[in-house]
């Protein structure tokens, strides 16, 4: 199976040779591709090691690790825009935890995917460690047991470091 030239033609950061590093958050920046096996259910994980925010009270920076899974329905994220999108957050002010959230909700948005988690492994500031870890479930796609399964078991994860 290959790829349309109309589908590819929606795919605009990948192969640009203008690539624009935008540094305020802008969730316009994601692009998405059909996916060509909706019938499988499999798993998608994506690391971006290298994640930057700035606090919003401080100005300070916060750099994280942010990993990324998901069972895809029909949507695929394209990874470039992902990274391009992530970047956006370097100039942003929020918390930790707002960021994962917001990505999720960014990610649910463009994706409607089966499932979808996001993990935030935060560089400690002040002594803390703040692993934010945000999920989520399409309703009647069976995996909502699973979403509240991994929700709970983040307490145990043992991937913190």
């Amino acid at each position: 199976m290959s790829r349309s030239k109309e589908e590819l033609a929606q795919i605009t950061q990948l192969g640009s040779q203008t690539t624009q590093y935008i540094c305020d958050y802008n969730p316009k920046l994601l692009e998405r591709f059909s996916n060509q096996h909706p019938e499988n259910d499999y798993m998608v994980m994506l690391n971006c090691p290298e994640f930057t925010t700035l606090c919003p009270k401080t100005g300070q920076p916060d750099f994280a690790e942010i990993r990324i899974a998901y069972i895809p329905d029909q949507y695929l994220v394209e990874s470039k825009s992902l990274k391009l999108y992530l970047f956006s957050f370097r100039n942003h002010g929020d918390f930790h935890e707002d960021c994962c959230n917001i990505i999720r909700k960014d990610l649910t948005a463009l994706l409607e995917p089966r499932y979808l988690e996001v993990m935030g492994i935060f560089v400690p500031r002040g002594g803390i460690s703040i692993y934010p870890f945000a999920n989520y479930a399409k309703p009647g796609c069976g995996y909502e047991n699973y979403a509240k399964s991994r929700l709970f078991a983040a307490i145990d994860r043992r991937e913190w470091k």
